[in-house]
């Protein structure tokens, strides 16, 4: 349903609704009513979503102007949320082979997710039953992705999508981390050992701070690794998504940065903190390297 069509039918779209956007599709995702109306909670997510796609949208033209043709994978993508607003408001105009594949480990979600998309003529959409994991190895995902995506991915999704990006040779990341308690469990483990060591182990010594610490320091790690690969990192808060504890922002874009001092610095946090068993979870890209010689010898 276009806007001239809504009109027809005498209904009056709030003016968040921006010109050409499908209508059908706002109200599939339960942002519209059926007679076009925005309540307050709908006007809040439609406000998160123009704000992710601020920071999404000059990334997607920066690759545009490098080369025709988008591809974009969407991790954890759930009811593809994230994906048709991407498609509807930026995608469903190019005729370039540009593409969105979304990555969901629940088979009815992609299930409706490719009905919907064939509904609404978005033949540029793709949605595969994988594991974050899985994907990395899929021969239905090019070998090289423009931009990965990863939204309130659970537990070690996150990390999981960072791998699938580092080997996709990703341009640009955009992450919203979710919880994730490996780290935490980690440092639960070896508290008693280190507790005598370094008066830095009272920043996690009880355990609602070392959920919270372990929260933190997963982040840092992240963000560190993405250095240590090259990549430009801007973490920063999403406006609007207040009414939850995970909106931490973080933006990786490939510029072929120096490795060595935050390849370094990644060692000396993990082994400060009694997390040295994580550096296979948060790789430099040396240890990369010599993981791919030793496989090939």
């Amino acid at each position: 349903m276009k806007r001239a069509d809504t009109k027809q039918q005498g209904i009056v779209l709030p003016p968040e609704v921006r010109p050409g956007q499908s209508i059908e599709l706002l109200q599939e995702l339960h942002i519209l009513t059926r007679d076009g109306k925005l309540n307050q909670d709908s006007r809040r997510k439609l406000k998160q979503v123009y704000h992710l796609y601020q920071f999404i949208e000059p990334l997607l033209k920066e690759i545009q102007q490098d080369h025709p043709g988008i591809s974009l994978v969407d991790h954890g993508a759930g009811k593809s949320y994230l994906g048709f607003i991407l498609y509807d408001l930026f995608f469903k105009g190019l005729d370039d082979g540009s593409r969105i594949y979304g990555i969901e480990t629940r088979e009815e979600l992609v299930q409706k997710s490719t009905e919907l998309a064939q509904r609404l003529s978005f033949p540029g959409m793709s949605f595969l039953n994988l594991s974050v994991a899985e994907s990395t190895k899929s021969s239905q995902l090019p070998e090289r992705i423009d931009i990965v995506t990863a939204l309130h991915a659970c537990n070690t999704a996150t990390d999981d999508a960072i791998d699938f990006a580092l080997k996709k040779h990703a341009k640009f990341m955009v992450l919203v981390p979710c919880c994730q308690a490996e780290v935490a469990s980690v440092l639960r483990k070896n508290k008693g050992k280190d507790l005598g060591k370094s008066a830095l182990t009272e920043i996690w010594r009880h355990p609602l701070h070392t959920r919270e610490f372990g929260s933190q320091v997963t982040n840092v790690l992240r963000c560190l690794q993405l250095e240590a690969h090259g990549y430009q990192v801007n973490v920063t808060e999403l406006v609007g998504w207040e009414h939850s504890m995970k909106n931490e922002l973080i933006i990786a874009s490939y510029k072929n940065l120096p490795r060595k001092r935050p390849t370094e610095r990644l060692q000396e946090v993990l082994a400060t903190l009694g997390l040295e068993e994580m550096g296979q979870r948060f790789y430099s890209e040396k240890l990369a390297e010599a993981e791919t010689m030793s496989a090939a010898g």
